[in-house]
């Protein structure tokens, strides 16, 4: 019998790129969303309802699967929900786990959001039942998409981090790794920390899609009071607020330059540069 896979977060950023890739590869592939409705996915895709918050649908979801990707609650609102849906996986016989973390989990000096994955890897790793992959990419270049509208509108784009630098990791390889860690057992127990090939700052971001774009990019930095004004109207609570600034003031003090080598490892190739992942989505920005 061919082997389902489950993919949660199957609308987001990794999660939908995972979708897309396994079904490149001909696997059978189940979506998990929260509203099927909307959801736009390859054909052949088995899209189905699951809320964290809803155990039958996610035992539902999770019935005849072999392997799972799974992505978690992002922040202190989790309430032990990424913890559960570890343990719903491993009841409902998934032989196979994957879980979505992020770089310096478990660290202390990545302050509260060091913490917010910490109690679902500790699940999984205790899991002696399963084979299990933990995934900790660094910032996403995909972070940038958002920059569209101002450059559209002929505004510099917001530098939330300074002159921090960070191993940008482009989502394709994060996502090409679980796909390698879903269908290949040689990846089993491994935690991946994934960068780009070198950790640079926003503005060598800003830099590089000006070089993409044949246009300036400019940027600005925005005060610690506008960007805990900008995320409360993003409709975080104060915790999740408070969490994410801390992560961003700790990577403008140059706390977050880890770039290695585990794309390689795990992919047998380089990782992607910002510049790649920016000429990839040059048509997102080129109406600016």
């Amino acid at each position: 019998m061919e082997a389902m896979i489950l993919v949660t977060g199957a609308t987001g950023t990794i999660g939908s790129e995972v979708v897309r890739q396994l079904v490149a590869r001909g696997e059978k592939v189940r979506a998990l969303t929260r509203d099927p409705g909307r959801a736009v996915m390859p054909e052949g895709v088995e899209v189905v309802r699951g809320d964290f918050l809803d155990q039958p649908s996610l035992e539902a979801a999770l019935a005849g699967v072999d392997a799972a990707f799974l992505v978690g609650v992002l922040g202190p609102e989790d309430g032990g929900r990424d913890v559960r849906l570890i343990e719903l996986t491993r009841a409902a016989g998934v032989r196979r786990i994957v879980k979505l973390s992020a770089i310096g989990t478990g660290e202390p000096e990545f302050g509260r959001f060091g913490t917010w994955h910490l109690p679902g890897e500790q699940a999984l790793r205790s899991s002696s039942d399963v084979e299990w992959t933990i995934l900790r990419p660094s910032s996403f270049a995909s972070n940038t998409l958002g920059w569209a509208q101002a450059l559209a509108a002929g505004q510099p784009v917001p530098n939330m981090t300074g002159e921090g630098r960070q191993g940008v990791v482009d989502p394709r390889d994060v996502a090409e790794v679980a796909v390698a860690a879903l269908t290949d057992a040689r990846h089993a127990g491994r935690t991946y920390t994934l960068t780009g090939p070198a950790a640079i700052t926003v503005d060598d971001q800003a830099a590089a899609l000006a070089e993409v774009l044949g246009r300036p990019v400019e940027t600005i930095t925005p005060s610690r009071d506008q960007l805990r004004d900008q995320l409360s109207a993003s409709g975080l609570s104060e915790q999740a607020v408070e969490g994410v600034l801390g992560g961003l003031e700790f990577a403008r003090g140059g706390g977050n330059t880890t770039v290695t080598d585990d794309v390689r490892e795990a992919l047998g190739r380089p990782a992607r540069s910002y510049r790649e992942w920016a000429e990839a989505h040059k048509g997102v920005f080129a109406g600016g």
